[in-house]
């Protein structure tokens, strides 16, 4: 009996236990349903690296002001290409080109012919935590390219990408190449004959109509624009297959003077204009831009990148360097994952990144490019005193030169090259939708 009695008890232990397996694996199905569900309501930006890889960015969450808070997928195949750390490439993968191999190179950008003796900054690559970013195959690319036009609107960081772009693709682009400007100076081409590739740059560097319009005379004290005027320059972009925006540094000066009399002239002696902060006057003209975006472009033909702010290295102090000095002199990036730039304006890339969501949740098929965290490690990227200066330089620039650096553009071969790596992964893999896993954030999230 004792025997028996045993035996029952663990027939019965047995049976509990497959029932409750039974149960819970029902229950898994249930929540995974209302998850996969709730889910798919969520805007995301997913792109295939290679079978096994994918980069995923929750489109609803603040690309920069709350990184930390932003779900980003480790599960398995998928992670963000946006966060990561630079790494010196042993492969010997970098630099893409040479900087004496480039024939299209601007003086702006050419920091070795004027000076740059250092040559550690080529060698840099960007590592994604948890991928890696696709390999650039120019002859691959030029191929996918043929009888399209890219086209680069914005201010001089974007023409900054385009040459770097152009320098990228020049020598995988058999037969006749010629490089040129038009439209007054504001329209600067490359045209590839043999395989009908455009790859161009606009110049429009408050995307709407601006006192800085000229791309050669737009030196001024004050920012003047007309809120709704971008047709002036938008004629000239509807034909393009690939349109790449960028407009931040433009605006940061902290007051910015909108025309109110549409019949008066940007930067006129008898203008009437509204003086208004910066934060509002970014918010308006990117609603000017976001209005003629959703109602102009053809999303099944063309496709549409808006590139994020990008660092400004003029406070040395901000990665414990000297007081007073910029990034003149700066051999090395910032290793330091936690590391944030003082300078960069916080309110203004908010809007940005709320303005991209809304056109989306629109379903305005609009990606921003989150290039801002990989760029403020770069300090020591900067063009700085190794470019063309069209000015004369002070004596008290001769005496302190860190005073006369641009901390704003970027050498060439560079920096912007890692900006086109990840925007050639955008356009040239295939979406598909994903599982966020909230539990994971990026590297350095719990330091500030």
């Amino acid at each position: 009996m004792v025997k028996k009695n045993n035996a029952i008890g663990s027939w019965n232990m047995m049976t509990m236990i497959r029932y409750s397996l039974i149960i819970f694996f029902l229950g898994g199905l249930a929540i995974n349903g209302y998850y996969r569900i709730n889910f798919q309501e969520q805007a995301t930006i997913t792109i295939n690296l290679t079978p096994t890889t994918a980069i995923t960015t929750n489109a609803t969450s603040n690309l920069y002001l709350r990184e930390c808070d932003q779900k980003i997928t480790h599960m398995g195949s998928t992670c963000d290409l946006f966060s990561g750390k630079w790494v010196h490439d042993n492969e010997s993968r970098y630099p893409l080109y040479k900087e004496h191999e480039c024939h299209y190179l601007e003086d702006t950008f050419a920091c070795q012919t004027y000076g740059r003796n250092d040559t550690k900054f080529l060698h840099w690559k960007w590592q994604p935590h948890g991928c890696n970013l696709p390999s650039f195959d120019g002859r691959e690319i030029v191929e996918k390219l043929r009888g399209k036009r890219l086209l680069f609107v914005g201010d001089s960081l974007n023409r900054n990408q385009w040459n770097s772009m152009i320098c990228m693709l020049q020598s995988s682009i058999p037969g006749v190449k010629k490089a040129g400007k038009s439209l007054n100076g504001k329209l600067f081409t490359f045209r590839a004959n043999d395989y009908n590739i455009s790859v161009d740059f606009y110049w429009a560097p408050m995307l709407v109509e601006s006192n800085g319009d000229s791309p050669t005379d737009h030196n001024r004290k004050d920012r003047i624009f007309r809120l709704t005027a971008i047709e002036k320059h938008a004629r000239h972009w509807g034909d393009a297959d690939v349109l790449i925006f960028n407009s931040y540094h433009w605006w940061r000066k902290t007051t910015v003077k909108l025309v109110t009399d549409a019949g008066s002239l940007l930067d006129g002696s008898n203008e009437l204009y509204e003086e208004i902060d910066n934060v509002h006057a970014y918010q308006m003209g990117l609603e000017t831009w976001s209005k003629w975006a959703s109602t102009h472009i053809d999303f099944s033909k063309t496709k549409l990148f808006f590139m994020g702010a990008t660092a400004i290295h003029s406070r040395a102090t901000d990665w414990r360097g000297k007081n007073l000095s910029t990034c003149y002199g700066e051999m090395d990036p910032v290793m330091n994952d936690g590391f944030r730039e003082n300078e960069m304006g916080l309110e203004l890339i908010s809007i940005l990144e709320s303005s991209i969501s809304k056109l989306k949740a629109k379903g305005v098929n609009v990606q921003l490019l989150n290039v801002t965290r990989l760029t403020q490690y770069r300090k020591d990227a900067h063009t700085s005193v190794n470019r063309r200066i069209y000015r004369p330089l002070t004596d008290l620039q001769k005496s302190k030169p860190e005073l006369a650096s641009d901390c704003s553009h970027w050498c060439l071969p560079g920096v912007p090259d890692t900006w086109n790596e990840l925007l050639l992964a955008s356009i040239l893999h295939e979406q598909n939708s994903v599982t966020l896993n909230s539990a994971t954030k990026p590297q350095g999230c719990d330091r500030h």
